[in-house]
């Protein structure tokens, strides 16, 4: 069976979750690629070292959450991962997220969150600011598009809402005001009531991040 390396931070997280909600016939494992006793392992796997990693006996090691999530849609049989005419609506989201909502929740929270947690430096404030107005550029967008709709596109969740609200799950850290925007707040509510998104690491051992010092 293909097994999933991940962990609890963001992108490792997604992969999960994806796995999880599509009852991918994979084998989950935590990892920590950057530990001295695992690095030369992740290192054969994935020239950045970095997780997730997707690994099936037949082909090469798969990174990158987003084409994880594609194949995990293939192993699964599912239209998480749209195909025919869905798709590129599908992937416009992704590629517009990453760049614009994705990106200002990125930056908000490696700045209050990962910069904090793993003890590399002093939060930018310049950086944070940037990445709060880059999130009300944003927001607004999504915004319109969800006031009538559930899901950024088609009836049920894809993977452009999961790559989406890829960092939402850490905004008890980022305090971003998803609020202030209605619609967006009323999309994120639905996809935290799925439980894979909710907990993508329930049943799993799966250590908990180093704490945010207060």
């Amino acid at each position: 069976m293909p097994t999933l390396y991940y962990s609890r931070n963001p992108n490792p997280r997604l992969a999960a979750a994806v796995a999880r909600y599509l009852d991918a016939p994979v084998t989950l494992e935590w990892a920590a690629p950057f530990d001295p006793d695992q690095a030369p392992f992740f290192l054969t796997l994935n020239p950045a070292q970095s997780i997730p990693i997707l690994v099936e006996d037949d082909t090469p090691p798969l990174w990158e959450a987003d084409a994880i999530a594609c194949r995990l849609s293939q192993l699964a049989g599912s239209d998480f991962w749209r195909q025919g005419r869905d798709q590129p609506d599908m992937i416009r989201w992704i590629s517009w997220g990453k760049e614009n909502f994705v990106r200002a929740c990125d930056m908000v929270q490696f700045e209050l969150g990962t910069k904090r947690r793993y003890h590399i430096g002093p939060s930018d404030l310049a950086m944070i600011a940037e990445g709060t107005a880059r999130f009300h550029e944003a927001a607004p967008i999504l915004d319109r598009h969800l006031e009538a709709r559930d899901w950024l596109t088609g009836t049920t969740p894809s993977h452009a809402d999961f790559r989406m609200a890829s960092f939402l799950p850490f905004n008890g850290i980022m305090r971003l005001p998803l609020s202030d925007y209605p619609a967006l707040d009323a999309w994120y509510a639905r996809l935290a009531a799925i439980p894979a998104w909710a907990d993508p690491f329930q049943g799993l051992n799966t250590p908990e991040l180093p704490p945010v010092p207060a």
